[in-house]
């Protein structure tokens, strides 16, 4: 059995390293990008609401078209 995988390994060779090549530079991309972006520390995105937006001011004008219509029934 071990005869059989020395013989795959030295018939594979240059696909075995091509392969462990990828695997490395795949895994040290990776931890280079992680580490750089615990490095910067930037803050978490906020996301708020301003009272006078567009939005809230058409609700509010359907509120009281609403209210309006409620009254008079």
């Amino acid at each position: 059995m071990l005869t059989k995988i020395k013989k795959f390994v030295k018939t594979n060779k240059t696909d075995i390293i091509l392969v462990i090549g990828v695997i490395l530079i795949s895994l040290l991309s990776f931890a280079i990008g992680y580490i750089t972006a615990k490095t910067q520390g930037k803050e978490p995105l906020r996301i708020e609401q301003y009272e006078n937006s567009y939005h809230q001011r058409e609700n509010n004008k359907y509120l009281s078209i609403l209210e309006t219509f409620k009254n008079r029934v």
